[in-house]
């Protein structure tokens, strides 16, 4: 298992809202996470940061490593633990006030992944075969698209498209997606924000996860992608690459 991330402030942003993280728990296995902070010029960058130290707090608190340990109920405790965080936070610091945060995580094993996403981060499966999108966006045009009232070509230039509609700190409960993925050894999981996919295709993802080079220097080519083509929001990439399958 490797892990390597990446985030910028862009080319127009004055502040870098984005945070991420991650830790190899040993060579089979790892924990990542990406969060897009929101609301306001400082409380968007508090929020994701919370989000990150408290649900990777939490997560390696209660994570045991023996057999049989239920991966997505603690996955889901830590994404409570964070939003209980954020949300109090929002409620009694007024510079924080109706601050949020979109939160995607995985969970890796050389047989699994176990994915959580809140808001519209992403996360990809890659492999030869192609690229699929593990997460579904919690967002206005996501709902547009699937009551078939736009195309994807016109959900990817819509003016509301930042507009999400669940986030970390937004409520007292919490009800973030859990996804489950089985890959193998050479595969690939990507997470994002929307920073990156906003301006990166999927087959340019897929392209260069696959073909653009090495593991360790693709985020920082899908940076640069962004970044030619004026990235107007922060951008944050982790890729964890399944070197052992199962």
């Amino acid at each position: 298992m490797q892990i390597f991330g990446i985030t910028d402030r862009g080319r127009v942003r004055e502040q870098n809202q984005d945070a991420y993280d991650f830790k190899l728990l040993d060579e089979d296995c790892g924990i990542a996470i990406v969060c897009d902070g929101m609301g306001g010029a400082k409380a968007g960058n508090v929020a994701s940061t919370m989000a990150v130290e408290y649900f990777l707090s939490a997560f390696l608190a209660g994570y045991s490593g023996q057999p049989g340990q239920e991966l997505p109920q603690l996955m889901s405790a830590s994404a409570d633990q964070a939003n209980r965080a954020i949300y109090h936070r929002s409620a009694t610091d007024a510079d924080c006030r109706g601050m949020g945060t979109t939160l995607v995580a995985a969970y890796a094993t050389p047989e699994r992944a176990e994915v959580l996403n809140e808001g519209d981060s992403r996360a990809y499966h890659i492999s030869e075969s192609g690229i699929s999108r593990v997460t579904r966006d919690h967002s206005l045009v996501q709902h547009l698209l699937e009551r078939g009232d736009i195309t994807p070509e016109q959900a990817r230039s819509h003016p509301q498209k930042n507009l999400i509609t669940r986030a970390l700190g937004a409520e007292p409960e919490l009800r973030a997606d859990l996804f489950q993925v089985e890959w193998k050894a050479g595969e690939s999981l990507l997470l994002c924000s929307d920073g990156l996919s906003n301006v990166v295709s999927d087959q340019e993802i897929l392209y260069e996860v696959l073909h653009g080079g090495p593991a360790e220097s693709c985020c920082g080519r899908l940076l640069d992608i962004a970044l030619k083509r004026g990235a107007p929001d922060n951008v944050t990439a982790v890729l964890i690459t399944n070197s052992q399958g199962g």
